[in-house]
């Protein structure tokens, strides 16, 4: 009791963010917090609405300006290289490819009904346009079907007439993935969204693809269960994109990848092949385990229908505390420390700069400040989760008491309810969006070691000086990097400065181009250096095998240099 008195006098309990309730037991609630936690206090809370609405709401009201390209140029579309490439590379449209028919429409009517079949140009402009605006296609086809069935018949029949495929869920990814690079048809399963199994013993769920994340985790909080995927954009983004862009999130720490929690899958082939690989198992050696394939494929070798995962149990007790740091060091020794003294009850150790931290203020209406008096340098925002009240709060007590004494903390705050839990999440998650309130924004997704991960952040701020700003924040428990430069508009000289050097950089010392976003339309020439050309000739030998025609999401993930109906032009 010494050590938790001791510890919360060193502890600033910001009063000016964390107003209402204060009660010490913060461990009995039924409502959500943002981080996707379900918390648990004594007294009620108000229901807490994630940050991240509806996307497709936001493109409704977004219209981008036409353009005017010659008959030369139709293919040539200079939006599809202007945001995310500091050499200008335009892919042409492969033209063996077909273009939609009045007879195509009326095939996917008689399989899916008028309902089905989606043509109108508001939805259009919605779905050909991703989230962060820069990726824009131009198809006038949008199919829904609503069983696997129908994902079959439809890839049957476009394989059949060589008709380029785009599958899309909640339309939420960063790099251009899920909406089509010029006029694909885009097959949405946002249908398919039914919860088909739920075994409260082993806990394996088992879903169709088009589940939205959130109403999953909604699901499994009702069942004493969680999900083990967790990500700001859990309001929209659905299961099979999730599975399909292997996601990380806030929880990877704790539970690992979907590589480990998926069971099972059904994916249907490009040939319209119902590929049944939905197992419930734990344990099965038969054999090569398929479906690893998928996982993170980003629908360029199948499309998910159905997903069969692992879910853990619900723990009782969980905590938060956002903490501040004088410098990355005190970060990393903070990690370390948090990993040996907290051990099996950490779920989750994020991170964010002070310009990180200034955007969300700035632009994140009802944020304020943890530390009213002083800003800092970094801050890094600290989940437990246990089953055991009083052993987990002794845990951190002494954790927290450990770290201010030896300077690794230069303020802190711990959540004493779900509002005050869920104001520490909302700083955290809300950074995406106030970055694209205050203008353009290029997006790095970087695995890299951790010892050097902030490296790249400082030596970036030199290379640009004032030209930009630069934002560092991240999942730092599993050494992934979002690098994010802020500009008040998209400009070419800006950006080569950036690239080649942030890829260049990342290659150098180890890393990954790519933590959890995937590589998409945006970096599917820059794979080589994450990856070497034997391992990126494997994977194109498996593209061929499986889509020989190359309809699923054509120009994603790999280099289109490598299929020889292809072209890639360099200017």
């Amino acid at each position: 009791m010494e050590d938790w008195r001791a510890t919360y006098r060193l502890l600033a309990h910001c009063k000016h963010i964390f107003h209402g309730r204060s009660s010490p037991n913060f461990h009995n609630s039924k409502r959500f917090c943002s981080s996707g936690h379900r918390y648990h206090f004594n007294q009620p809370s108000e229901p807490i609405n994630p940050y991240i609405g509806n996307y497709q709401q936001e493109f409704q009201t977004y219209k981008q300006p036409s353009l005017s390209l010659g008959i030369n140029q139709r293919y040539r579309c200079r939006s599809h290289y202007r945001c995310f490439a500091s050499q200008a590379t335009i892919i042409q449209r492969r033209p063996d490819f077909s273009t939609i028919s009045s007879e195509d429409v009326s095939y996917f009517k008689k399989i899916l009904g008028e309902r089905g079949v989606v043509q109108d140009e508001e939805t259009l402009d919605a779905v050909n346009t991703d989230w962060m605006r820069k990726y824009k296609g131009t198809s006038k086809l949008m199919l829904q079907p609503r069983s696997a069935e129908e994902v079959s018949q439809i890839l049957k029949y476009c394989n059949s007439r060589c008709l380029a495929v785009v599958p899309q869920g909640g339309n939420t990814g960063l790099v251009g993935g899920s909406v089509p690079a010029f006029d694909e048809v885009i097959v949405n399963t946002s249908h398919m969204n039914k919860i088909i199994s739920f075994d409260k013993v082993s806990g394996i769920l088992v879903c169709e693809a088009g589940c939205i994340l959130e109403t999953l985790i909604a699901f499994l909080d009702n069942q004493g269960f969680v999900m083990p995927l967790d990500l700001g954009a859990k309001g929209s983004c659905q299961i099979g994109g999730n599975v399909s862009t292997n996601a990380g999130g806030l929880r990877l720490l704790r539970y690992g990848s979907l590589h480990g929690s998926v069971l099972g899958l059904e994916v249907v082939l490009a040939n319209g092949t119902v590929l049944d690989m939905l197992g419930t198992l734990r344990k099965d050696n038969t054999g090569y385990d398929l479906k690893h394939l998928f996982i993170g494929s980003e629908g360029s070798l199948g499309i998910v229908t159905k997903v069969s995962i692992l879910t853990p149990p619900k723990l009782s007790s969980v905590n938060v505390c956002f903490l501040a740091c004088s410098d990355y060091a005190s970060c990393l020794k903070l990690l370390l420390d948090a990993k040996r003294k907290l051990g099996e009850i950490l779920s989750a150790f994020e991170f964010l700069d002070h310009d990180a931290m200034d955007l969300v203020l700035k632009h994140l209406e009802g944020v304020r400040n943890p530390f009213p008096s002083s800003m800092h340098n970094f801050y890094v925002l600290i989940e437990t989760t246990g089953s055991s009240e009083s052993y987990d709060r002794e845990k951190l007590d002494a954790f927290l008491l450990h770290s201010m004494e030896n300077g690794l903390i230069s303020d802190g705050v711990v959540a004493q309810d779900i509002t005050q839990a869920s104001s520490c999440w909302h700083i955290r998650e809300g950074i995406p969006e106030a970055l694209m309130k205050e203008g353009g924004v290029y997006k790095y997704d970087l695995s890299i070691p951790v010892e050097t991960m902030y490296d790249l952040v400082e030596e970036m701020r030199v290379r640009l000086d004032a030209s930009a700003k630069v934002v560092a924040y991240g999942h730092l428990g599993d050494g992934n990097l979002h690098l994010n430069i802020s500009t008040p508009q998209y400009d070419d000289n800006i950006l080569s400065q950036i690239e080649p050097f942030v890829y260049e950089w990342t290659s150098k010392h180890k890393g990954s181009i790519s933590a959890e976003h995937g590589l998409g339309l945006m970096k599917a020439n820059k794979i080589h250096y994450s990856k070497s050309p034997e391992t990126v000739q494997l994977m194109a030998s498996i593209k061929k095998l499986l889509d020989p025609n190359g309809i699923l999401n054509p120009y994603k993930v790999l280099p289109p240099s490598l299929f020889s109906k292809a072209e890639i032009y360099t200017e």
